[in-house]
């Protein structure tokens, strides 16, 4: 049976194959490229730049430093990784110059955050902390050479001491003196600290 208006008329079955297909051109288009797609299908084919912060661009993954295992470039803890426009999207800048997108120009960097290290290896302070903790080779190796010598003159503080101290160190709860983070595997396991500060705990919520 044909749908029809208010007035009792029946639509035309071309349109009602037009409001389908819309319907389930906006139900598929999801994912880095959905937005772009639907601007796409209801004719909008100039966008403004701040519009590719809405989805309609793809960041790559960081490139990984193998000796530090921080992202290359890392400068005052912030990295920058390329991102790409959708492809047919027409970016209009604040001076009304265009620039076309076909999917493999660099429509701009995104900032990453990152860590500062120091050559501090947090496989190799666990493992002297365990073998060679009470020579005081852990303390040592991060930089504190009087509790190292300490603990080299009392055995570890006689095993307590070395007992503590890799609780603290497996724990990330003691690092390198100089205040650098220990080199762990970019996309291995590692500890976040969390904290509540004025920023989290007071911040105004924002509601849409």
């Amino acid at each position: 049976m044909a749908a029809t208006w208010p007035s009792g008329q029946a639509i035309p079955e071309a349109v009602a194959a037009q409001v389908l297909g819309v319907l389930w051109l906006a139900s598929v288009t999801t994912g880095p490229w959905g937005a772009a797609a639907i601007a796409a299908a209801v004719g909008e084919e100039t966008l403004k730049c701040e519009d590719l912060k809405l989805g309609q661009y793809i960041c790559k993954d960081p490139k990984i430093n193998d000796a530090t295992q921080e992202p290359v470039n890392c400068t005052n803890y912030t990295a920058h990784v390329p991102c790409f426009p959708a492809p047919n999207i027409t970016c209009k800048d604040f001076g009304g110059n265009e620039t076309h997108f076909t999917g493999n120009e660099v429509g701009f960097l995104k900032p990453v955050s990152c860590r500062n290290v120091n050559g501090y290896s947090y496989k190799v302070a666990v493992a002297l902390s365990l073998f060679l903790g009470w020579l005081g080779a852990d303390r040592f190796y991060l930089g504190y050479p009087a509790l190292g010598l300490l603990k080299f003159c009392t055995v570890g503080f006689c095993g307590i001491g070395s007992l503590i101290d890799f609780i603290l160190i497996s724990m990330q709860i003691v690092g390198p003196s100089d205040g650098s983070s220990y080199i762990i595997d970019y996309y291995g396991t590692r500890l976040i600290r969390l904290s509540i500060t004025n920023e989290t705990f007071r911040k105004t919520q924002l509601y849409p």
